[in-house]
């Protein structure tokens, strides 16, 4: 494997741990329901995911 794969790997590990770290602990306002679509969709798409996250999902 290349190392920028390694790279994207990694970013896209680290995306997927923060969103449901922020998922469990920092959005409570979020439904049971809600709160696994968006563990699914950071699991399923990665960093786009994660991104759809911060933009949509999350409560500033």
């Amino acid at each position: 494997m290349s190392l920028l794969t390694n790279i994207w790997g990694l970013i896209a590990l680290a995306s997927v741990i923060w969103v449901i770290y922020d998922v469990l602990t920092r959005n409570r306002g979020l439904s049971d329901i809600m709160k696994i679509v968006w563990i699914v969709v950071a699991l399923v798409f990665g960093i786009f995911g994660a991104a759809a996250y911060y933009f949509i999902g999350r409560k500033r």
